[in-house]
């Protein structure tokens, strides 16, 4: 089997940030924050509405950067909250201005509630649903506890599990991940190197279903079951990329990344532990920092117990990472463009 990476315009072809509308022809945006980026795109596209949603978001964000983990919550909740709602304006959806998410089970004054107990429920209408629509999940259960949206995230996983002892990884790292097709065949599909410092065979056992091991690629190659077919993969037409883009939508629901100077690939695999939730990483962290902002404002001293308890690192870890990964994907997403921190380097 000989194995050839997909280009276009010159370009080896990755999984992308974005979900829905990537632009895969473009080249990627260098910058340290994609504030300024994203606002004049929204002024050049003439999307006012959004614009003002994004702005207001900026605005909070940058309020809440120094405040102590006791209080940043709250702020946070309303930049991501504005961050979706500009990304729903841009896009044209429409949407209820509610919250969409409330607390579950619902709080009882006076009630003890411990971080196992804490949980949020997904409504019909609002801004979350309307952000759980937009991506298209799947996902039955509208109920999630804290714990299960913060096992499914990709950025605080290796917190969760250090939290956790006895909690096995679910997040697989990947290396060399492309799209690529078969010089003999042209089929088109998915690959990737499972990382060199994760034990391979062990690892293969746990793929999802959409994925397998692929030796006659390389030794530590996995591939997607799914696969296109082009007439001449080297010379993609306009159809095959519109293909490879639907393409890149499906392998996002098992494909995650860590933002970066480099977009970190990981695969979703199947371990025992919390549910694993079909839904993507903006509508886990919106729906977490909801339920946070809402006990930041209504029962601070119990934000304060959690923080000073066994999983204050986790939750620590989590307030202070979740806005540089939201607002990455939510860039992505309303641009098309994705972004990462410039990594500086020595002139050789």
């Amino acid at each position: 089997m000989s194995i050839v990476a997909i280009r276009l315009k010159g370009r080896e072809i990755a999984p992308h940030k974005a979900v829905i509308s990537p632009l895969l022809t473009s080249r990627t945006v260098l910058t340290n924050s994609p504030w300024t980026f994203v606002a004049l795109w929204l002024k050049r596209n003439r999307k006012p509405r959004a614009l003002f949603y994004w702005e207001q978001a900026e605005e909070f964000h940058r309020a809440s950067v120094g405040l102590p983990l006791r209080s940043a919550p709250l702020l946070l909740y309303y930049c991501f909250m504005n961050a979706t709602k500009a990304l729903l304006a841009a896009k044209g959806v429409s949407f209820d201005e509610r919250h969409g998410v409330s607390a579950y089970p619902k709080v009882v004054t006076g009630g003890k509630r411990t971080f196992a107990g804490e949980g949020i429920k997904i409504h019909t209408n609002g801004i979350l649903p309307s952000l759980s629509t937009y991506y298209g999940e799947t996902e039955a259960s509208s109920t999630h506890t804290l714990q299960e949206l913060l096992f499914n995230m990709v950025f605080v996983h290796r917190t969760y599990c250090l939290t956790y002892s006895s909690q096995k990884e679910m997040f697989l790292p990947l290396a060399n991940s492309g799209y690529v097709y078969d010089t003999r065949t042209k089929e088109v599909f998915f690959k990737a190197n499972i990382a060199n410092n994760i034990p391979y065979l062990r690892a293969i056992k746990k793929l999802p279903a959409g994925f397998v091991a692929a030796p006659i690629i390389g030794p530590r190659a996995i591939r997607s079951v799914a696969s296109l077919s082009w007439r001449r993969p080297g010379r993609p037409t306009a159809t095959n990329v519109h293909d490879l883009i639907a393409f890149n939508r499906s392998m996002r629901q098992e494909l995650h990344f860590i933002n970066g100077a480099q977009a970190l690939w990981y695969l979703r695999s199947r371990v025992a532990g919390p549910k694993l939730l079909d839904r993507q990483l903006p509508t886990l962290i919106l729906a977490a920092i909801h339920r946070l902002s809402e006990i930041c404002r209504y029962q601070p001293l119990q934000l304060e117990s959690l923080l000073n308890g066994q999983k204050n690192w986790l939750l620590s870890e989590f307030i202070q990472m979740s806005a540089d990964q939201f607002i990455d994907e939510i860039a992505s997403e309303m641009t098309g463009f994705q972004f990462l921190v410039p990594n500086v380097r020595a002139p050789s």
